[in-house]
């Protein structure tokens, strides 16, 4: 069904392979076609609650665009912006997802990778945005995912430079949350997936929901926004399921409703 992917399901895991090894994983027009077709998939899935983004190989996350189509590019294509499109589906989404970075996650790579909720890196990963190099800019997002999770000042020293990031420096600077061995980078994953699947799903959603949307709003409108969501989470039974376990000292049993 896919040509460019390997879309399968481990446990209650979607996950979205990019199988482009000849190419280091890099987005053309058809494979972000792909992707948005296998996230629609995983997102209405019922027995799929986190969604993992990984690449074919050890040396590539994806690498970034596919260079001989982006030589083609019109205005027109450019204003129709389908890897942005892809990266806000991404951030939209309404499960949590994850990017299981292995080795070079450049361009177009880089910015699928910040759409994701959280990104676990092997040690061996680099980050960049070197578009410049082009004479374009990163168009799926990057010129502002990037400002909003690390700063203006940094942002622009990477974009303008086009430098790369090492692994070691995507942690401190707060782009990913974990770095791994290449080895461990999936059993990093399961650990991680394991400990948000054992939450409570509506609060998972509301969460990212809350913080997504509040993110770019007002303190106070994202204040409302964080009441709001709680005082719904407070008529769930799994509210009434999560505090009764507590006080039971037993592992809550979570239904979504």
């Amino acid at each position: 069904m896919y040509e460019f992917l390997e879309v399968y399901k481990d446990g209650a895991l979607g996950i979205i392979k990019v199988n482009r090894p000849t190419v280091h994983n890099a987005l053309n027009r058809e494979t972000i076609t792909e992707i948005h077709h296998a996230l629609q998939k995983w997102e209405q899935h019922d027995g799929v609650h986190l969604i993992v983004f990984k690449g074919s190989g050890n040396k590539s996350f994806i690498a970034g665009a596919d260079i001989g189509q982006l030589r083609q590019k019109t205005l027109y294509q450019g204003l129709e912006a389908d890897l942005s499109q892809l990266c806000q589906t991404i951030e939209k989404c309404n499960k949590v997802t994850i990017a299981a970075v292995n080795g070079y996650a450049f361009g177009g790579g880089f910015e699928l990778a910040l759409a994701c909720d959280i990104r676990i890196a092997s040690e061996n990963a680099k980050f960049g945005l070197p578009e410049l190099n082009l004479g374009i800019i990163p168009g799926g997002g990057g010129t502002q995912r990037l400002v909003r999770l690390i700063g203006k000042g940094l942002a622009l020293n990477y974009i303008l430079t086009g430098d790369s990031i090492t692994a070691k420096q995507a942690l401190a600077l707060g782009i990913v949350s974990d770095i791994t061995k290449p080895e461990e980078l999936w059993e990093t994953v399961l650990a991680k997936s394991s400990k948000i699947l054992a939450k409570g799903p509506l609060a998972v959603r509301l969460a990212k929901m809350v913080v997504n949307e509040g993110n770019d709003g007002s303190l106070t409108a994202a204040l409302t926004m964080e009441r709001l969501a709680q005082a719904l989470l407070f008529t769930t039974e799994d509210k009434r399921e999560g505090t009764e376990a507590f006080i039971e000292k037993r592992t809550p049993v979570y239904k979504g409703m």
